[in-house]
């Protein structure tokens, strides 16, 4: 069985902007430490449209945003004010607790824009999970990058074919865009860990077992290869499992029920930090 599980992605409204949301589903919570996976779009927005993520918090979880097309506004109660763009690694840490929006740039609501890109969170370990809030950006050149035959690949977090992501994260993990050209092929060695991969356009296949357009494909255990029937892009994901399993309330993860309902209490009472340039947050 070289696929062990496929998880569709599950189309959902975030008012005027649709995502497919693959993680977390029912009967599998979590890949590696990642516990939450949106692809979103692609979408195209006329003049004067554009995605209005009002501020709102997140604790014990790490939030990577990650463009191939369009631009996305960040700002965060650490004071992070930049534009996200194609290719770049946006590494938000929430640690204790952090706020931030998410919002079309000026210029590119004005002129209309074509968006797409995936977010996805990864669970900090128990250790990590009352840190500091961090947010790190590392410049889309400063990526390393894996060529292969028919294959070029950017290692956004992790250690992959002797390369590592500047992003630090306390905790084995796995995360790629790959680009894969027909017939191309890609070990996915049982030493990655748990290992997913979402195609997000093309033909691909684990072993011969297909995998879906807008689906993640997950590997079963033992070592595996990734072929691309038709010029194909993936995400590849995954990681060793955290041995403590997460819970999920809104915007907040933890191991523990009674920390989440007291990120639910402070931010109902106003205790969360204000994002610097916001007037506007989301309730609970």
């Amino acid at each position: 069985m070289p696929i062990a599980a496929t998880i569709p992605g599950r189309t959902r409204d975030l008012g005027g902007f649709s995502v497919a949301r693959v993680l977390p589903f029912p009967g599998r919570r979590a890949l590696g430490p990642f516990v939450f996976f949106d692809e979103m779009g692609p979408a195209d927005f006329p003049p004067g449209a554009g995605i209005d993520v009002r501020a709102h918090p997140h604790i014990g979880l790490a939030t990577i945003t990650w463009l191939f097309a369009g631009a996305l506004g960040h700002r965060d109660s650490l004071g992070t004010d930049l534009v996200i763009q194609p290719g770049a690694v946006n590494w938000m840490t929430a640690g204790r607790g952090i706020v931030h929006s998410e919002r079309t740039p000026p210029a590119q609501r004005a002129a209309g824009h074509h968006m797409h890109g995936i977010q996805a969170w990864v669970a900090l370990p128990v250790a990590a999970a009352e840190c500091e809030p961090a947010f790190d950006h590392h410049p889309a050149d400063m990526m390393p990058r894996h060529t292969a035959a028919g294959v070029a690949a950017v290692v956004i977090a992790g250690t992959l074919w002797g390369l590592s992501s500047p992003v630090r994260f306390a905790h084995p993990i796995i995360y790629a865009q790959l680009d894969m050209a027909a017939g191309a092929r890609l070990a996915l060695p049982a030493a990655w860990g748990e290992r997913g991969v979402y195609l997000v356009d093309g033909e691909a296949q684990i072993d011969g077992d297909p995998v879906a357009v807008g689906s993640l494909a997950i590997a079963a255990d033992g070592d595996a290869v990734l072929v691309a029937a038709a010029a194909s892009r993936l995400m590849l994901l995954g990681g060793a499992p955290l041995p403590e399993a997460r819970q999920i309330e809104w915007n907040f993860v933890s191991h523990d029920p009674a920390r989440i309902a007291t990120a639910v209490r402070d931010w109902r009472e106003g205790r969360f930090p204000p994002v610097p340039g916001e007037t506007e947050f989301i309730p609970y």
